[in-house]
Formats: C-alpha cells, sequence, structure tokens
C-alpha cells in the first residue's frame, strides 16, 4: 500500500503525525504499507513556488491513496489566487478525478454532551453525506471580476453540471445507500436554480434503478433548517459541491467538534484522498492542542474504501471509541470529569488502544 502523506499546514503537520503513528502500528502487524511525504498548499508554495507541485502531482498520481493534514493560513491571504494554499486542495481533487466525497456525521454516545443540540436529538446520530466534489460553481468556467460599461466592477462565476457528473455522484449515493439504511435525500435548489432543477431530473432517473432504497428531494435551505431541528430523519445526503461544502460543516457540528469527522474523496475505482473537514486552524498550530481523531478516522475511511480491509478500519474505530469510554479528550470535546490531553497524547492514546 503506497499511501502520499501531504501534511499541508497549519495543524497539519500534527495531525498527520498521529495518524501516521497508527499506520506505522499496522504496518508493524503484517500490512505492506508505504508512506512518502510530499508538500501541499502553503507549504507547498513556500518549497517550490506552487500550492500543488509537479512533485506532489506525481506522489499522488503514483500513490495508492492521499492522506492529507489541511491546507492554508493568514500568511498567504494576500497571494495571487492561483498561489493560494487552497487552490492545491482544488488542483489535487481534479487532477485524480475525485468526484465523490464522503462525509460522515456520527455521534459517539460518550460525546452526546459535546454537542451544542440536546442529547435527545442527535443521541444515536449517523448520518453520510455524499458531495459531488469536481463540478460545480467552484469549477465552473467563466469567473472573474469585470467592469462593466457603467464602470461598476462585477463579480462572476458561473454554477454548472453535466449529466455524466451528476449521474456518477448518484450512483455513489445510491450504492452508499444500499449498504447503509436504504434511504437517500438529494438536496438541491430546484424551485430557483435551472442547475438543481437539471440535478434533480437526473437523479431521479438514477433512482429508478435503485427501487430498494427510498427516494426524496429536499431544498437546501430547507436541509439546513432541519439539520438542526431533527437531523436523524437522514442517512444518506446527496448533493453538489457547493451546498455539500457547507451542509457538511453544519452536519460536523451536531457531532459536538469538527475535530473528530474523517473524509473520502474517491475515483471511479476507489482510489482516495483522505483528509478530516477541518481546516489548517492556523490560530492553535504548534500548541499540540488539535484534535488528531478526525485524520485517524480518516486512515479508516482509507482501509475500507480504498483497500477494502473492513476489518482493519473497524479496528481502528474500534481504538478511538476505547479512548473516548476511558474518558481521554482533547480540549475542543473535553467536559469537566474528563481526562484532558494534546495531539500528541490523543495520538499516543490510540496507538496503545490499538
Amino acid at each position: 500500500m503506497k499511501i502520499a502523506v501531504l501534511p499541508g499546514d497549519g495543524i497539519g503537520p500534527e495531525i498527520v503525525a498521529q495518524a501516521a503513528k497508527v499506520l506505522e502500528v499496522l504496518r508493524s502487524d503484517g500490512l505492506k504499507i508505504e508512506l512518502e511525504y510530499a508538500t501541499i498548499g502553503g507549504a507547498g508554495y513556500d518549497a517550490a513556488g506552487d500550492p500543488f507541485p509537479p512533485a506532489t502531482e506525481k506522489l499522488s498520481k503514483e500513490a495508492d491513496a492521499v492522506l492529507l493534514g489541511a491546507v492554508g493560513g493568514y500568511q498567504y491571504d494576500t497571494l495571487p489566487r492561483p498561489m493560494r494554499p487552497e487552490q492545491g486542495l482544488l488542483r489535487i481533487r481534479k487532477g485524480l478525478g475525485l468526484f465523490a466525497n464522503l462525509r460522515p456525521a456520527m455521534v459517539y454516545p460518550e460525546l452526546v454532551n459535546a454537542s451544542t443540540l440536546r442529547a435527545d436529538i442527535v443521541s444515536g446520530l449517523d448520518i453520510l453525506i455524499v458531495r459531488e466534489l469536481t463540478g460545480d460553481v467552484y469549477f465552473g468556467q467563466p469567473r472573474g471580476i469585470r467592469t462593466l460599461e457603467n464602470g461598476e466592477r462585477q463579480g462572476f462565476d458561473t454554477m454548472h453540471y453535466s449529466e455524466s457528473e451528476v449521474r456518477r455522484v448518484a450512483h455513489v449515493g445510491y450504492q452508499i445507500a444500499m449498504k447503509r439504511g436504504r434511504k437517500l435525500c438529494s438536496v438541491d435548489k430546484a424551485n430557483v436554480l435551472d442547475t438543481s432543477m437539471f440535478w434533480r431530473e437526473i437523479v431521479s432517473e438514477v433512482a429508478k434503478e435503485y427501487p430498494q432504497v427510498e427516494t426524496s428531494h429536499m431544498y437546501v435551505d430547507n436541509a439546513a433548517m432541519q439539520l438542526v431541528r431533527a437531523p436523524k430523519q437522514f442517512d444518506v445526503v446527496l448533493t453538489g459541491n457547493l451546498f455539500g461544502d457547507i451542509l457538511s460543516d453544519e452536519a460536523s457540528m451536531l457531532t459536538g467538534s469538527i475535530g473528530m469527522l474523517p473524509s473520502a474523496s474517491l475515483d471511479s475505482n476507489n482510489k482516495g484522498l483522505y483528509e478530516p473537514c477541518h481546516g489548517s486552524a492556523p490560530d492553535i498550530a504548534g500548541k499540540d492542542i488539535a484534535n488528531p481523531l478526525a485524520t485517524i478516522l480518516s486512515v479508516a475511511m482509507m482501509m475500507q474504501y480504498t483497500f477494502n480491509l473492513p476489518d482493519v478500519a473497524n479496528r481502528i474505530e474500534g481504538a478511538v471509541h476505547k479512548v473516548l469510554q476511558q474518558g481521554i479528550r482533547t480540549g475542543d470535546i473535553y467536559e469537566s470529569g474528563m481526562r484532558r490531553v494534546g495531539c500528541a497524547a490523543m495520538g499516543d492514546a490510540v496507538v496503545a488502544a490499538l
């Protein structure tokens, strides 16, 4: 298993180091794992003048899977758009054809009280958001800032989806729904946007191929409300790039901390990029207080989806759960009476549980 490791910026190197500890345990237990490191984001710009350096692109394409920390930092905010760290993330997704982003949001029983919502609202929550990742307004052309004939400046972006883009991510959503609760909600804005009307039409066609799955459609504004009103009504949520970006972050906070949530971004052959849902958090970088569990759980998703090793995935998830049962907490999920630890100590605790 050749894994490209891209720590990135901010807390990225700290949290990835803890995930690497887990991979080292698995290697010592007999899995043939090879780790190779490279830069991306601001680190890529600092090292090679490019947020997605050619060497990183080459390694990422040669690897079986990619483990990524996070990108971004205040010091890069004044760079031209093509050089900003976030462009490295967009380019690796596009370059590897990672069109299906899987973002689970589940609440561990031990963390029910960490959520800002009532325990009865979130207890037992287990949602998977399937977000299309390489289309939509983030990649649409034309885009830019222009000056109109009257001299006024205008910013513009283009939202569009092709039929093949919608169809392929819909199949991913339905195939996952078949293995879960056989319920899928497609989220769009079909009452306003032509792109969403088209999205709904194609998803409805794909739904006919999965009669065992209960399909519903919901406008994105209502979905945002329902996620905090009655989130357990959802199982698999299928949506586009823009709406998925927003809704998955909202769903993450139902669990108490975005520091708990992993993600997978897959191509058509299940090669994946695995990363925590959170950002680079430059304000806490280097302080050994970040929560590495989302990154460690991303390794579990890697074993599940790319390497087809569900037993290994379950072992990692079980170790994380055991640590929580032991009352070990980083600051973002800490509550009175628990044992508060830093990033490295949390990684050590998971390794011990393994």
